[in-house]
């Protein structure tokens, strides 16, 4: 996997796990009772967006507003931007407003949309994803979805998912991806400005593209 398709592939990551577990660390019994469900889950749902993307790709080429609609809605089906943009805040989120985190969230994730969601329709071939492995986080923290992006003619790429239970559903807050993390990528880039302009003006300078989130960026 080249570096120039990583943020395309962070960006298919983010939709592909459905909440719909129960929660697998209550007790050890149940882990054991529930282990692999949550690799099911994100299984199935990856292979839906995947196959989505391929069969409406003329459609979304067409209509780039279609396919920002879709992806939205999948994310907000699939991935906790709330708490993930605490943990890419980080201490910046200090004293911070539910309002004010849901603000830069927001913000982040459209402006990822913006520059990288014309990437998914890119990928080519037919890529799978193949489970690895499933384990319980430390501290009951959730649990992690190890897979590879398999790839007719290229190396497979290992993708992490890491999920918490919202409401009794699953959803995910960081992925890794060749061992590149989501939340620390972010929470590295946005660390100075943050520091320097404050969540509110961040957030505003994310959504008029004055500031480019990116795994390649540096804020700015």
């Amino acid at each position: 996997m080249t570096h120039k398709l990583i943020p395309a592939l962070l960006a298919s990551a983010l939709l592909a796990a459905t909440p719909s577990l129960a929660l697998a660390q209550a007790a050890p019994a149940a882990a054991t009772a529930q282990q692999g469900q949550a690799t099911k889950v994100v299984l199935d749902a990856s292979s839906r967006i995947l196959n989505t993307l391929q069969t409406r790709k003329a459609e979304f080429n067409k209509d780039p507003g279609a396919l920002r609609t879709y992806i939205d809605s999948e994310l907000n089906r699939t991935f906790d931007r709330d708490y993930a943009a605490r943990l890419v805040l980080g201490a910046n989120a200090r004293g911070a407003s539910d309002a004010d985190v849901k603000l830069f969230a927001d913000a982040m994730a459209d402006n990822l949309m913006q520059r990288y969601g014309s990437a998914l329709l890119t990928i080519q071939g037919k890529p799978s994803f193949r489970a690895k492995s499933e384990t319980a986080l430390p501290n009951g923290r959730g649990m992690r979805v190890a897979t590879e992006l398999v790839r007719s003619g290229s190396e497979s790429t290992p993708v992490e998912y890491l999920m918490r239970q919202v409401n009794g559903q699953w959803k995910i807050f960081d992925v890794n991806i060749e061992g590149i993390s989501y939340v620390q990528t972010f929470r590295t880039q946005f660390d100075a400005p943050l520091r320097q302009k404050g969540i509110k003006q961040v957030a505003a300078d994310l959504r008029a593209g004055s500031m480019q989130a990116g795994p390649a960026g540096n804020g700015k």
